[in-house]
């Protein structure tokens, strides 16, 4: 910003008003009510998909359901096809909707790190469960491993933009399934306090390890009265089919208490439709029903409405993460989640790009603004994610909570009152100064109006050069090290760890203890 020939006071002395950017760990942004809406689809629109989507339930039904389930839906009026196939008729779905949960607090382990979830009000999370990592020193992909997942962790837990810490990366190490299952909970939450999230492999391993969910509980509450991990469980393999491993998954959580990500992710052109209209019709069918028989288990249970739906490249059939169409499908699913009401999650800012470049830049702000503004509620693999979900990067994590930021702000609108307006703010600059950078309009509005990048560059040409001629990648690989060097919470406490590896087998360093190559 130039300084004015009349200025009283230079940008150099108004910075000194703004918030110090040094701190390791930054205080979370609880969520955004959104003011700036996009909406690809018209209202006309999304009606006539949901109807379609009613129909598909009705006449084609879903496949393979659990005997559970069968029965649970059976019971509340559902039918058996001549194929087979769980037919839900339209009135049960309706009733379903209305009875399933359209608000609820996802709890931290921490009280601090509670938030809401609800249509309208868009929250960032991490995602993805890739099995590749982009090592911060060599800059190569290898596989991931546990000690990456703790070390995400760590890093998520002093970004002020993502609200909770989904599973990024698998440890690719660990073979044994229960001691993934584990292992992953422990890692994440060692390295954080946030709400954390997880699939899990197996519907008993969710019952196996609630000693140890108990034990990292915080407080003196049960982890039931305060369920700080979901369950994400893909509950259909698209098209129109349930996932029964994944559907005892989601039955066990919902006996927890613990809140339910229902996800299914029809392909564009490969497990859906090429139509994207056909695809979001077959993706609400595939999330709706698994929302109904959750709600038929328990009504009003803490359902996430994940009806993520994919792109494949045409040319290949290859799943497809960036782009102009994924940007329009996520925005779409959320707008239909914001339409039922319940709260909704996009799977966003999958770039196929393998490092955080210009390529990871443009894709993940058209996926993950477009899906923000929808009204969904969630947006899932909003930072790290690369190379169309395969690979991980933490470099490429903080630059993303960067976008955050100024995706958060977009997303508050432009607020417009008597005092906004400015009139007399002009008419007071204009007869005095000539300038408004020493106005108390502007000190006042410097933080609560505007954001600045963390990782982004606004120097001069000159003084970027004379600073060492940095990208964001340099700059967030300084910012990596000098977090994973520094930043080792104590969020379990001896006592509570002791019992839990007497007990588990868990294959992490015990907390504190220098991990990373870094």
């Amino acid at each position: 910003m130039p300084r004015s020939r009349h200025s009283s006071i230079s940008p150099r002395d108004l910075a000194r008003h703004h918030r110090k950017r040094d701190q390791i760990t930054a205080t979370m942004n609880p969520g955004t009510e959104l003011v700036s809406i996009f909406k690809p689809l018209s209202d006309h629109d999304v009606k006539r998909i949901h109807h379609a989507a009613l129909d598909l339930l009705a006449q084609v039904g879903i496949a393979q359901p659990t005997e559970r389930i069968k029965q649970a839906a059976l019971n509340h009026g559902c039918k058996i096809s001549q194929q087979g196939r769980l037919l839900f008729p339209r009135a049960i779905v309706e009733d379903m909707i209305d009875k399933a949960a359209k608000e609820f607090i996802m709890y931290g382990r921490d009280p601090a790190f509670d938030f809401e979830a609800c249509s309208n009000k868009v929250n960032f999370c991490t995602g993805g469960a890739a099995v590749l990592m982009l090592d911060i020193e060599q800059r190569k992909y290898r596989p991931s491993t546990l000690i990456d997942l703790y070390d995400l962790a760590r890093v998520c837990d002093t970004l002020e933009n993502v609200q909770w810490f989904t599973r990024p990366v698998v440890a690719t190490e660990i073979e044994n399934l229960f001691e993934l299952d584990i292992n992953t909970i422990y890692a994440c939450a060692a390295g954080t306090q946030k709400h954390i999230a997880t699939s899990f492999t197996m519907g008993h391993h969710v019952t196996d390890m609630l000693p140890m969910l108990e034990a990292l509980s915080k407080g003196k509450q049960a982890f039931s009265e305060r369920p700080y991990c979901t369950a994400h469980a893909t509950t259909i393999v698209s098209p129109m089919t349930f996932a029964g491993e994944s559907l005892d998954v989601a039955c066990a959580a919902v006996d927890a208490g613990m809140p339910v990500n229902v996800l299914t992710g029809p392909q564009a052109g490969a497990t859906a439709p090429a139509a994207l209209a056909g695809t979001l019709v077959q993706g609400c069918a595939e999330s709706l029903g698994s929302m109904c028989v959750i709600n038929m288990l328990k009504p009003g249970h803490p359902v996430i409405l994940s009806n993520w739906t994919f792109i494949s490249d045409l040319r290949t059939g290859a799943f497809t993460g960036g782009g102009g169409e994924q940007a329009l499908l996520g925005a779409a699913s959320g707008q239909m989640s914001a339409f039922y009401g319940i709260p909704g999650g996009v799977g966003a800012g999958m770039s196929d790009s393998k490092v955080p470049d210009n390529q990871a830049g443009f894709e993940k702000a058209l996926t993950i603004m477009s899906a923000a503004l929808s009204g969904g509620g969630f947006v899932y693999e909003s930072v790290g994610m690369l190379s169309s979900l395969l690979g991980c990067s933490i470099e490429a994590m903080i630059i993303d909570d960067d976008m955050l930021s100024n995706i958060h702000r977009i997303a508050k609108g432009i607020e417009v009152n008597d005092a906004t307006l400015s009139v007399s703010v002009v008419a007071d600059t204009v007869d005095g100064p000539g300038h408004f950078l020493g106005h108390s309009q502007t000190l006042e509005l410097m933080e609560s109006e505007y954001v600045y990048p963390r990782q982004a560059d606004r120097l001069s040409p000159d003084d970027w050069h004379d600073t060492g001629a940095k990208d964001a990648w340099d700059r967030a690989t300084e910012r990596a090290k000098q977090i994973l060097s520094q930043h080792y919470p104590d969020y379990i406490d001896s006592t509570t760890d002791d019992y839990i590896r007497n007990h588990f087998p868990i294959k992490l360093p015990k907390p504190g203890v220098t991990t990373s190559p870094a």
